[in-house]
């Protein structure tokens, strides 16, 4: 377990630098409060391309723009299909990003898994060479970082959690953690004690799985769960030297989420539990120096400038956004 160590030095009295340690890596510290997540968009599936339009290519759900919204953050979509510069551009110009959940493929052309590897690649140099910047993957996105990690040896094994809500157990050393050690004790009693976590995934990693694919010394495996088969997976997890965190379960569906006979847990607890995540890849995202280079690209490329669609009568999301190829072309 790395330590961290604050160290500042003050220059003509008015000015404070600091620096945060974090296993071999020195980051300047930075007080960004307008961060912006990038969220990267999916494939639609042959079924939401019948049911929504065939002349859309992608899809965010909502209740990741809302989830990273409510904790202080604004949201850009991120293009699957492009080309490598596009995801050095954008990500030199926003503070995070953000891998959603779903049911992309990983091996795809031109998907998800294309994107998510220039994301993986881009980030991990961006922090070895002092350029703070955090990625959270939640469910798939979870699944994403340990298989990109692998370099494509896909550390999954089939299972069964569909529509479970579980109460964390957590791994011996979990409170030296990033993501869980400074969190209030209420909030760590909430996670270990109650069933607030949802869990809609069919496929699980585990710590096998890490060891099998050499990366068990690359993440540090802080919560497990077990399917409803009684098969142990990894519910929480992060990487070792990077701000690379990932939650096989969905915190995001608790606050915005609300379809019936899902067992997707709401109410005071749950939805407490939901914020900590939020908040916490936020205040992570705001020690990230990014800027864009102007406002009118900033503006340009919020997500603000597409609108929902409410699609809570047939679908397990209330609302999502959907794009089209062109949309890319013009960034």
């Amino acid at each position: 377990m790395s330590s961290t160590i604050l160290t500042c030095i003050v220059f003509s009295f008015i000015t404070l630098y600091c620096t945060t340690v974090t296993g071999r890596h020195i980051h300047k510290s930075a007080e960004n409060n307008r961060p912006i997540i990038g969220i990267l968009t999916q494939e639609l599936s042959y079924s939401q391309k019948a049911k929504y339009g065939s002349h859309y290519d992608s899809y965010i759900a909502a209740s990741y723009v809302k989830f990273v919204e409510g904790a202080g953050a604004r949201a850009i979509p991120i293009w699957i299909g492009m080309p490598e510069v596009y995801y050095e551009e954008i990500m030199s110009e926003i503070n995070g990003v953000l891998l959603p959940g779903g049911g992309a493929a990983f091996n795809r052309a031109n998907g998800y898994g294309a994107a998510g590897n220039h994301i993986y690649k881009i980030a991990t140099r961006m922090n070895k060479n002092d350029e703070y910047f955090p990625i959270l993957g939640i469910c798939l996105g979870f699944e994403f970082l340990t298989y990109v990690a692998a370099k494509g040896n896909d550390p999954r094994i089939p299972c069964s959690s569909s529509s479970q809500p579980l109460q964390l157990e957590f791994e011996p050393g979990f409170n030296n953690s990033r993501l869980f050690g400074n969190a209030p004790k209420d909030i760590l009693e909430i996670l270990e004690n109650e069933k607030v976590t949802a869990n809609f995934h069919r496929q699980c990693v585990t710590k096998q799985g890490l060891k099998t694919a050499s990366i068990n010394n690359v993440f540090r495996v802080l919560s497990v769960n077990s399917d409803t088969n009684g098969i142990s997976f990894i519910s929480s997890l992060e990487h070792v030297t990077f701000p690379f965190y990932g939650l096989q379960f969905h915190p995001e569906k608790n606050l915005y989420e609300w379809v019936t006979g899902k067992r997707i847990p709401h109410g005071d607890h749950p939805t407490q539990s939901s914020r900590y995540f939020a908040e916490f890849f936020v205040n992570e995202a705001r020690k990230s120096a990014h800027r864009f280079a102007n406002k009118e690209r900033e503006q340009s490329l919020l997500i603000y400038n597409y609108e929902p669609t409410y699609t809570g009568r047939n679908s397990s999301f209330e609302q999502i956004y959907l794009f089209a190829l062109t949309y890319g072309l013009t960034y």
